[in-house]
């Protein structure tokens, strides 16, 4: 159950950190990297500086511990002739006085000796740190530099990138002939007069060919030839009540008058 749960947030942790690289901001993240590697260089830089401060310290205290070796080996050296002066003047006691002081001064330079070593190595190791040191603060400073330069030809192509892509929706809102929003295109204008005009021509060939539509011109063409003939009726009708020649029939040619001559008449 335990490794179940850790599989789950890992891959939890694991889903966010993507959906957060798709949604943050470049310029954040480069400066966020910019600034981390600051501190990193910071950090740095305090360590190397504890390192060559040991190494300060440790030259200060060879120093002294020097001094007090010479210190020791001429207050050794004085005792030794205080005490051969003495036994000269022939005070043997006062001789041997002598002799013990050299004795402790000459232990007391042993230790300090035996320090002087010591520290001596210590100072040789404070000297190959603080050199370490030094070289690895100088070349974090040259990739800091380096970080620096690239923050900013980054940052100059992120803008160039936000341009191109305004630049990019411009000209497709431009072949579109209408602005992202809630204007429609004129494709989509267009679409909708075809879909229409498809509908009603539809509609149109549907009424074309329905048998009703049909049935109903022949009627009107039929009664539109009995109209005709009715109203050529009623025209001759009026012709003989007038005592005039019957009106022409359609399509018959009028008759042509005979001449008479006076005898015949």
């Amino acid at each position: 159950m335990l490794k179940l749960l850790r599989r789950a947030w890992r891959y939890t942790v694991a889903a966010l950190t993507g959906k957060l690289d798709e949604i943050a901001d470049p310029k954040v993240q480069i400066e966020q990297a910019i600034e981390e590697a600051k501190r990193q260089h910071a950090l740095l830089s305090e360590q190397a500086a504890a390192v060559l401060g040991n190494r300060r310290e440790l030259e200060l205290k060879l120093t002294r511990q020097l001094e007090e070796v010479e210190k020791l080996k001429a207050s050794a050296r004085q005792a030794l002739i205080l005490g051969d002066q003495a036994k000269t003047a022939g005070g043997e006691s006062k001789a041997a006085s002598y002799e013990e002081t050299a004795q402790a001064f000459a232990n007391q330079l042993v230790q300090a000796e035996a320090s002087t070593r010591d520290l001596k190595a210590l100072h040789d190791q404070a000297l190959q740190a603080a050199e370490s040191a030094k070289n690895a603060v100088e070349q974090n400073a040259f990739l800091l530099q380096k970080r620096l330069a690239e923050r900013s030809r980054l940052l100059s192509q992120l803008e160039q990138t936000k341009m191109q892509e305004r630049m990019n929706e411009a000209l497709q809102s431009v072949s579109e002939l209408s602005v992202p929003g809630d204007v429609p295109t004129l494709n989509e204008v267009r679409d909708k007069i075809e879909s229409r005009y498809a509908r009603a021509m539809g509609r149109a060939e549907l009424a074309s060919t329905n048998v009703e539509a049909r049935m109903l011109e022949v009627e009107k063409a039929a009664i539109d030839t009995q109209g005709a003939e009715r109203l050529n009726e009623i025209r001759q009708s009026l012709a003989l009540e007038g005592g005039g020649a019957p009106a022409e029939q359609p399509g018959t040619a009028a008759p042509v008058p005979v001449e008479r001559s006076p005898e015949e008449s």
